[in-house]
């Protein structure tokens, strides 16, 4: 599907000598692709969702002076004998044996959705490793067919307990519907939960430990390979995305949720126990619980091609049956609904695709190379999720219309020209429009 500009669009913003075009959320305006990985410097790195508002700005991804990405030089940590897999294994060992708890009770929380990293995670920390895991899921906006069949195969044939927690489902739409329109972010009010719902879990049933899955390094976070544990302010990330202390001493009412602060709610009648839900455990209730949160990607080398097939084989984990649009891959990001549209418009507005962050991740991992992920990117980086439109626009009450004239709201000039009348990324890891 070919897209172009909407017919109000300000066309005027990009039209300028590059030097002069405006650069949207503090992204670098140079724009660079890693040399190994083809991955952009402006990948976002994770934030604060409950300070992101229209003129937040990002950290992005950084690149030493060889032009290699953070990711790449943390991933080469897992090959390269830096990291002694066999001893970090001695260390998860005696870890569990400090929590592991012999009546019966919970000794810790796995949270996820049955996807293959939270299915090898559990699995592996029940099975081999003789813990007493409770598994605990967010609830996805949209469950796709599929999601909903890996959700109860991780269950029924993997065998764990679950807690699934669905957000009142009239508010959901509300807060998912503003941080599309305020951030373009359709995502926000799951990734919410995902971050802060498990530690809420593990504080009213005092379970003492929490597993995480793989290291944010793998990604690009600047979070030393030496850091097992969930928060960012033991080691001085830079990004704001791994705390425990998400509200920093703020007002409720200054909190935004969907790019939109409580205090507006209120305001308009939206009641606090409504948007409780979405708000992060008290830190200071974390501390005197003493509860632990821990990386299990720090103890266990983590592959996610691996994740996928141990899932496969203990937890009847099933991959899509049909490729996920926008990528080449159909095992990643399958539960919901709305996970086209959360890849699309980070390349709407970082011009990050689906394509790029799986190629680049593979790569990293050497299942494909360099010149591979530049063939995928040219054949399926930027496709419209077209596949469940129909329920997300009706979701968020929008047409396609409305939808994609929003987008060209949220694209930055640096990144986007017109050519032929269909948008076009001035930048590609193959080569920069003229």
């Amino acid at each position: 599907m070919k897209i172009g500009p909407s017919p109000n669009t300000d066309l005027s913003r990009f039209n300028k000598p590059y030097e002069e075009l405006e650069v949207l959320y503090a992204l670098p305006r140079d724009v660079k692709f890693c040399k190994l990985c083809n991955m952009s410097n402006q990948q976002p790195m994770s934030s604060n969702e409950y300070a992101h508002s229209k003129g937040s700005k990002k950290v992005t991804l950084s690149f030493d002076e060889e032009g290699v990405c953070h990711a790449c030089r943390f991933n080469q940590l897992k090959e390269n004998d830096v990291i002694d897999w066999a001893e970090r294994e001695k260390e998860l060992i005696a870890l569990c044996d400090q929590y592991r708890k012999n009546d019966g009770s919970y000794d810790c929380i796995v949270g996820g959705s049955g996807g293959k990293d939270s299915a090898m995670q559990s699995h592996l920390l029940k099975y081999k490793y003789g813990m007493h895991p409770l598994t605990v899921t967010w609830s996805p906006h949209l469950y796709t067919e599929i999601g909903w069949k890996n959700f109860q195969n991780w269950l029924h044939v993997g065998g764990f307990d679950n807690f699934l927690f669905t957000p009142n489902g009239k508010i959901h739409r509300l807060l998912t519907r503003n941080a599309t329109i305020n951030l373009l972010h359709p995502f926000q009010p799951f990734i919410l939960g995902q971050k802060t719902y498990v530690a809420k879990m593990a504080a009213q049933l005092n379970i003492p430990l929490i597993f995480y899955g793989e290291m944010p390094g793998e990604y690009g976070e600047k979070i030393s390979h030496k850091t097992s544990s969930y928060a960012a302010d033991a080691e001085g990330a830079e990004s704001e995305g791994f705390s425990l202390d998400y509200m920093r001493g703020l007002d409720v009412r200054d909190v935004y949720l969907g790019g939109k602060q409580i205090g507006a709610y209120l305001d308009e009648g939206v009641a606090m126990a409504d948007l409780k839900s979405y708000l992060p455990m008290d830190v200071e209730v974390l501390q005197r619980k003493g509860i632990d949160f821990k990386y299990l990607g720090y103890y266990k080398k983590w592959v996610p091609q691996d994740a996928y097939y141990y899932a496969v084989e203990n937890t009847g984990f099933e991959a899509n049956p049909v490729r996920t649009e926008g990528t080449y891959s159909k095992y990643n990001s399958l539960d919901d609904k709305v996970d086209g549209f959360f890849y699309f418009t980070r390349w709407i507005k970082f011009g990050v695709g689906r394509t790029m962050m799986d190629s680049a991740q593979e790569i990293r991992n050497h299942h494909i190379t360099k010149e591979e992920g530049l063939a995928l990117m040219g054949r399926y980086e930027g496709e419209y999720p077209a596949r469940y439109e129909k329920e997300f626009l009706e979701y968020i009450s929008m047409s396609r219309e409305e939808f994609l004239a929003l987008c060209d709201q949220f694209r930055s000039p640096h990144l986007w020209t017109v050519q032929d009348g269909e948008w076009r990324l001035r930048h590609s890891p193959a080569g920069t429009l003229a």
